[in-house]
């Protein structure tokens, strides 16, 4: 196995922005992947208008328990109006409830078939990394066997650093570090249940420590700290916005699939730009 590279584009068909970023990124850029979402505002856009478009985009199911309406009935995810409205700790929690895990199969399941009977999907992921923890892992990696989708994330990321100050002295970084710590701990729990269940994974993520600050140079200190053969998938939420809107992090995120000298430094690293559906 040589070293591989995936850039995978979260949050597809949440706005119009999220859809723009991934149709140039794919046709203009080097971005290989998107990550669909179900309940996403624009779903159906990104279904007949941007996928078809794209042909050589790697799509992906991005479960969402966190942000939007569910699909199905699960009054233990949502609130009265169907709104997500459990943050990550409850979810640990929650997790260890028979009753909890019975409403959220449901609702992966809808999320699921919405996706595949639209398009062809070959990996599987989810919204804040919610299928890092362990419980519900187990469910979506079943699921990813039961629905014949090859891949499934886990989110191991090695520590680095790159020549910022200003990317170390923000209230976010340090919370990104137990990030790491949190899912790299998840990670080695998980790894298991993917053997078992013979899917495809990464073995490296990069996306996590610089979560809300991700840029070319993120990505590509990331991937000097990997020296050995393996698959490295770097997420990025990127939104090609259009004036009269200001540049903000997911502006940056989207100038990362139009770096063209990243391309280029991929080769040097000696990493294959690739996508889920040719590793």
């Amino acid at each position: 196995m040589k070293k591989k590279f995936i850039l995978n584009a979260d949050d597809f068909g949440m706005s119009e922005y999220y859809n723009k970023a991934v149709l140039n990124g794919v046709n203009n850029g080097i971005l290989t992947s998107a990550s669909l979402c179900a309940n996403g505002e624009n779903f159906e856009e990104a279904i007949k208008d941007i996928i078809p478009q794209c042909h050589d985009l790697s799509v992906g199911i991005h479960l969402n328990i966190i942000e939007g309406k569910s699909l199905t009935e699960c009054p233990l995810l949502t609130d009265t109006e169907r709104n997500f409205n459990n943050g990550y700790i409850a979810l640990i929690l929650k997790s260890l409830n028979k009753d909890f895990m019975a409403q959220l199969e449901q609702e992966f399941r809808a999320q699921i078939e919405k996706i595949i009977n639209c398009t062809k999907v070959d990996h599987i992921d989810s919204h804040v990394h919610t299928h890092a923890i362990p419980n519900i892992f187990r469910l979506t990696a079943k699921l990813a066997k039961e629905y014949e989708i090859p891949y499934i994330r886990t989110q191991y990321e090695k520590p680095y650093f790159i020549p910022s100050v200003k990317k170390h002295i923000t209230i976010a970084y340090p919370i990104n570090i137990l990030k790491i710590i949190l899912l790299n701990t998840f990670t080695i729990l998980n790894k298991p249940v993917v053997k078992k269940y013979g899917l495809k994974t990464n073995e490296y993520l990069i996306g996590v420590g610089y979560t809300g600050m991700m840029d070319s140079k993120t990505v590509e200190y990331g991937l000097k700290k990997l020296k050995k053969d393996c698959i490295a998938e770097a997420l990025i939420h990127p939104c090609k916005y259009e004036e009269p809107f200001s540049p903000d992090s997911h502006h940056f995120e989207y100038l990362i699939t139009q770096d063209k000298d990243l391309g280029e430094t991929l080769k040097e690293l000696g990493f294959d730009l690739v996508n889920h559906s040719n590793i």
